[in-house]
């Protein structure tokens, strides 16, 4: 499938002030990034994308409010992660999240997008079975969720799964590199692919889930040149988190980027504000006005 075949990038919807218009490319289409259109962003205008060189971003995200101020600010993709079982409900792993809570996540980050293309998480146990397991959950986080696509970790492991789910009509965000839910058997959070070895066993990844029908690839914690490598060598997106500025686009987790995570964040991760201190800052204004009978004031109460 070349360029010509795939249908242009979102139509700016010209009465919407909250974001700003879809930019035009040299090529007369519209780039991923903008505001709210009149459809959400496919798996087609990602592969539009990838033709033209236009790299994009993604944000994780867990809640209706959060996803409609990042649907509103133009990212083009939400990932529903069950990294929510760190940042949102407080396991110390992504491996005790079940189906249940990604379904709940999942509708709530629909509800809150217009533009956005959702895609769920398969959590840990949901998949790993047999690939009808994964198809029953993947296609209970469409029908249920409303999710346009679907996110699962592994390579040549999770290819049959892969296959299964895109021959169903199921789209497929693969996962490679280091795959948060093997932190049991990775003994942590070690980087993926260093060695001639390990580099070889990432590129046969790679081909594997583009081979089974992925629509774009996550590569996690992967030297920079190793991932931009395997970014020249396949035709689908690579989406890179902690694998350098080769990739076609990034995710971030959005408690990280903003500044919400207390302590150590992995050394990948840039924080373009400082949510946390704001937060703390306006929980103790608040309490001291009303210790000190500031709040409510004469126009904060009804006559």
């Amino acid at each position: 499938m070349n360029a010509s075949q795939l249908s242009p990038a979102q139509t700016p919807d010209q009465g919407s002030t909250q974001a700003p218009a879809a930019a035009v490319t040299a090529s007369g289409g519209h780039s991923l990034y903008g505001g709210v259109t009149n459809r959400r962003v496919t798996v087609r205008d990602l592969a539009a994308a990838k033709q033209r060189g236009e790299r994009w971003a993604m944000l994780t995200a867990y809640d209706a409010l959060t996803a409609g101020v990042f649907d509103e600010a133009g990212i083009p993709v939400l990932l529903v992660g069950d990294s929510a079982g760190n940042c949102a409900l407080g396991y110390e792993s992504t491996v005790p999240v079940t189906m249940d809570e990604m379904t709940i996540l999942s509708a709530a980050v629909v509800r809150g997008t217009k533009r956005a293309m959702v895609v769920g998480d398969l959590p840990f146990g949901s998949y790993q079975e047999s690939p009808p397991q994964g198809l029953r959950n993947a296609a209970r986080l469409m029908k249920e969720a409303g999710v346009g696509a679907v996110k699962l970790e592994g390579g040549e492991r999770s290819a049959r799964t892969i296959e299964l789910l895109t021959e169903s009509g199921v789209p497929v965000m693969a996962h490679i590199g280091l795959t948060p839910q093997s932190v049991h058997a990775l003994g942590g959070y070690p980087v993926q692919g260093r060695g001639d070895e390990a580099a070889h066993r990432l590129q046969r990844d790679a081909k594997a889930v583009q081979d089974a029908g992925a629509f774009a690839v996550v590569l996690e914690a992967v030297p920079a040149e190793l991932a931009a490598h395997v970014t020249e060598t396949l035709a689908i997106p690579t989406v890179g988190i902690g694998a350098g500025v080769g990739c076609d686009a990034q995710v971030l987790v959005w408690t990280d980027m903003a500044g919400m995570t207390a302590g150590r964040v992995p050394k990948f991760v840039k924080q373009y504000a400082n949510l946390r201190a704001v937060l703390g800052d306006a929980a103790r204004e608040y309490a001291e006005e009303v210790r000190g009978a500031t709040f409510p004031a004469p126009e904060h109460a009804f006559k």
